[in-house]
């Protein structure tokens, strides 16, 4: 296996009775890289995250870390991940300091190297005023700090994180946010999430999942490109009536946005800007402004699973 490749997951299926809850799932994480694993709620993420992390056997298929057989080398295997579930590993009447030597211990982490470990593992999480704090009367935010601390302290390749920012407000989310963008720059991140705007911030390649299946991979740039429809929003300061808009070549659909503002659609071969701007010019309509209209994740979400139903 390449170098560059960290967690290599094939064909993995795991069956609750006689349901396969995930089926023939295949991905591949790479060195330096935040992969998105979305799907809205009950989709199989969170399932697929406890098989990565060695938490769940598959029933069929096979996970390799960091070139070494899950199934065949638990320990070793493990020893080069760090996992938060969705449900925070706490323990919330320790110190948060007690608490993540604890958890440096349990991962392997000697005696001599703990010290420096910890204070790693705080400075990356913003911790560095928290270390003598009891864990419960941490804000939810400050929480999931911790948790994502015990998961890197003992500076494994790979980060599992379950819906990491789960129940915390805008300031925190856009926290955590940032913290994972930064992880991802020195070790492998992969993140279940069903929030649309974690894959737009910080994700650089995403998987949808649907079903227990995965329906879609590529980077999270192209994703929003899929579903788009061609178009723009300009301004007319001397607008003729809608119904005189759809004589312009190539043009779908006409939507007022105001007096002045209208959002048009058309079929993405027509060069329907410069068709308006022309036709501008003649009628006197007065174009003062044309924005073309960009590709979003929440519409590209939408066309890839309806797509996926039929």
């Amino acid at each position: 296996m390449s170098a560059q490749i960290t967690l290599n997951a094939r064909n993995l299926t795991r069956r609750l009775g006689r349901r396969e809850v995930i089926r023939n799932v295949s991905l591949q994480l790479k060195r330096g890289e935040v992969l998105g694993l979305l799907g809205q709620n009950g989709a199989g993420k969170s399932t697929t995250m406890q098989l990565l992390s060695g938490v769940l056997i598959p029933d069929a298929g096979q996970i390799e870390i960091c070139g070494i057989n899950l199934a065949l080398n638990p320990k070793q295997a493990k020893a080069c991940i760090g996992y938060l579930p969705e449900n925070l590993p706490l323990y919330r009447d320790m110190r948060v300091d007690d608490f993540l030597v604890y958890a440096a211990k349990l991962h392997g982490v000697t005696r001599a190297g703990i010290k420096e470990a910890l204070a790693i593992a705080k400075s990356r999480c913003g911790l560095h005023e928290a270390g003598q704090k009891i864990i419960s009367t941490l804000s939810k935010g400050y929480q999931q700090r911790v948790g994502i601390a015990q998961a890197i302290i003992h500076r494994p390749d790979i980060i599992i994180l379950d819906e990491p920012t789960v129940g915390l407000d805008p300031a925190q989310i856009r926290d955590i946010r940032t913290l994972i963008r930064e992880l991802g720059n020195a070790h492998s991140v992969i993140l279940s999430t069903h929030l649309l705007g974690e894959v737009e911030n910080i994700c650089d390649r995403v998987e949808i999942m649907q079903r227990g299946q995965l329906i879609y991979g590529d980077t999270s740039v192209r994703m929003q490109s899929l579903g788009h429809q061609a178009g723009f929003v300009v301004t007319l300061m001397a607008a003729p009536e809608v119904k005189a808009l759809y004589s312009v070549p190539g043009v779908i659909n006409v939507e007022a946005l105001s007096a002045t503002r209208f959002k048009i659609l058309h079929s993405i071969e027509s060069n329907t800007a410069e068709a308006l701007l022309t036709l501008s010019a003649q009628q006197g309509w007065q174009a003062q402004q044309l924005t073309p209209l960009q590709g979003n994740i929440e519409d590209a979400f939408v066309h890839i699973t309806q797509n996926s139903k039929n």
